[in-house]
């Protein structure tokens, strides 16, 4: 089957075999250490105690502004964005102004993984930046992404269509920053549900998935085969017989998060089902 690339792509797989002719391979790149995520700097970069002076911080280019030997562009990582200030001079110390004039300027693009090392200081208007002494190509994209513009106050080319962004959920993840926040959300309510239970005694338990008599409930299951015992099983609709069973054999109380399948009607709000027994 082949597959037709658009103008952007074909030019992406242009930008990368240039890269490789210089010697600059994206996959994998070398390892590159982070000591501070966006947020981080963002919190708690203080001017006047001059810290974060060697930063080195690694993400997606999200935006480029292009000004002749200067530049600004936003850099995201996983706890958000920040702007990174690039000179002509500055990473290209010995007078070759390739790394900046060819690499920077014309073979990187929107989406492309690079690793900043610098420091952290205000511009003239007051925005938070990272001057950037030096870059590493981490990975290049070969696919544009649907990058959502803001100016004003207003949002352009948003992503918005909900079966492109349940489709392709990484990019709904890379482009829509408050979807990352559903999901940091849901996480701490599920660590603030077991810590309440742990606090008072309950313990955490893990129960078959793989069940021969799908028990606890009047759902449809699904249905399989074990191959080497020549079994059917079938895929749990309830936890609670196996949860009963925990507070038979002694335990006062117990918990569990996990997901049933119940081969019928779905329903968005049990996703895990909790079950909590004593």
């Amino acid at each position: 089957m082949t597959i037709e690339l658009s103008e952007q792509e074909q030019l992406r797989r242009q930008s990368l075999t240039a890269l490789r002719n210089m010697g600059i391979d994206p996959y994998p790149a070398a390892r590159f250490e982070v000591t501070a995520s966006a947020r981080e700097i963002a919190e708690n970069y203080d001017p006047e105690q001059g810290n974060y002076q060697e930063v080195r911080i690694a993400g997606r280019i999200m935006s480029r502004r292009i000004m002749g030997s200067a530049s600004f562009f936003e850099l995201q990582d996983h706890s958000g964005r920040i702007q990174v200030y690039i000179r002509r001079d500055d990473v290209c110390p010995e007078g070759d102004p390739t790394l900046y004039n060819t690499v920077f300027k014309k073979l990187l693009d929107i989406g492309d993984f690079i690793g900043v090392e610098g420091f952290a200081f205000h511009t003239n208007t007051g925005e938070l930046s990272v001057h950037c002494k030096s870059f590493t190509v981490l990975s290049k994209s070969l696919r544009p992404l649907p990058v959502v513009k803001e100016k004003d106050g207003q949002t352009f080319d948003a992503f918005t269509d909900p079966e492109v962004r349940y489709r392709q959920r990484y990019v709904d993840l890379a482009v829509n920053p408050q979807v990352r926040e559903v999901f940091v959300k849901r996480a701490k309510i599920m660590a603030t549900m077991r810590d309440f239970f742990n606090e008072r005694g309950y313990l955490e338990v893990e129960t078959p998935i793989l069940q021969p008599i799908p028990g606890g409930a009047s759902a449809r299951p699904f249905i399989t085969h074990h191959n080497s015992l020549d079994v059917d099983l079938y895929l749990r609709i309830a936890t609670e017989l196996y949860l009963k069973k925990l507070i038979v054999g002694g335990f006062e109380g117990v918990y569990e998060f996990g997901k049933n399948f119940r081969n019928e009607g779905m329903d968005r709000t049990h996703n895990p089902e909790f079950t909590c027994m004593e």
